[in-house]
């Protein structure tokens, strides 16, 4: 009752040097237009060629999708308080910014494992692939990845944005975060501690084993390729996704569910940086842009846009 209610968190960001928050600024910007430009153009190429009509082109184009908006609910916010060095977000920002991230992270972890699931169901059981991965059992997956999100980090992330806090409001991250709320809060919060760290331990290691299996079988049956050439090609795709997914999935497991923390370390924001803005940026240039399909369509579609271009200016003459 002494306390005054909290209005607005601190965010202490990066850095703490403006030096060092000007090159942040600068790469964060450099990675997030990355981000949007390599989805935006998964998106669109996927949708305008018909060779690329497939199932896991319909994976990459959700995922894509995906990616914007979980990227687009923290780092623009970051990106404003680098360039103005104002380190404040009100209440409902914080709490908004917290429900959002909560629940596309998780859902991007499930398409994760989704598409680990498409790829071996394509590599593995190619005979059957265009009977199993039909497009009612597509849409059927995409739902269930938004609806199972949604079910498992509604209510402790509800919980969460629900419980008073009086001060003090000053969290060591960069966007607000689920663990340092918890952690200001001026209540008991262990129920929903437990709460999210169950739910965590049932998403993480979960999709996690989904997408290890599908790989390990998928290398396994890369190793039985005739063709020397071709065992090297498909293995050098598949170790490059491999490696994204591993980087993702441990700085989240160790980020989230190692034993004795809850967070507030300068650690965590590097952890967290890794798999929110890092791993994020590479995932349309490895996943999609590597890909030879996409490559052919991108130049075929880029051929077609300046012969059209071409012929305006013939005509203009």
């Amino acid at each position: 009752m002494n306390h005054t209610r909290v209005v607005e968190f601190v965010l202490l960001g990066l850095a703490n040097s403006r030096h060092l928050e000007i090159i942040l600024f600068l790469f964060l910007l450099i990675a997030y237009l990355l981000i949007l430009l390599g989805n935006i153009t998964v998106i669109s190429i996927t949708l305008v060629n018909n060779f690329l009509q497939t199932p896991m082109y319909y994976f990459l184009r959700n995922f894509a999708l995906l990616e914007i908006t979980f990227t687009s609910t923290f780092i623009p916010s970051t990106l404003y308080s680098l360039l103005t060095e104002r380190k404040t977000i009100s209440l409902p920002g914080c709490f908004f910014q917290t429900l959002l991230f909560n629940y596309l992270g998780t859902c991007t972890l499930f398409h994760v494992a989704v598409m680990s699931l498409d790829r071996y169901v394509a590599i593995c059981r190619p005979l059957h692939y265009t009977t199993i991965m039909n497009s009612r059992f597509c849409l059927q997956l995409i739902l269930a990845c938004w609806a199972v999100s949604f079910l498992l980090m509604f209510p402790p992330t509800i919980m969460t944005v629900q419980l008073p806090f009086c001060g003090p409001n000053v969290m060591n991250h960069f966007y607000c975060d689920t663990s340092l709320l918890l952690q200001l809060s001026c209540t008991d919060t262990g129920f929903i501690e437990e709460l999210m760290f169950i739910t965590l331990i049932v998403i993480l290691p979960g999709t996690f084993i989904v997408t290890v299996v599908s790989y390990g079988c998928i290398i396994i049956t890369i190793f039985h390729i005739p063709s020397s050439a071709g065992r090297k090609k498909a293995f050098s795709t598949c170790s490059a996704h491999l490696i994204v997914v591993m980087v993702f999935y441990s700085t989240c497991i160790y980020r989230y569910i190692r034993p004795a923390q809850r967070g507030g370390q300068d650690s965590d924001k590097v952890l967290s940086f890794f798999f929110s803005v890092l791993t994020q940026m590479l995932n349309p240039y490895i996943y999609s842009l590597r890909n030879k399909q996409v490559k052919q369509a991108l130049k075929e579609n880029m051929l077609k846009a300046c012969s059209a271009s071409l012929g305006q200016l013939c005509v203009v003459e």
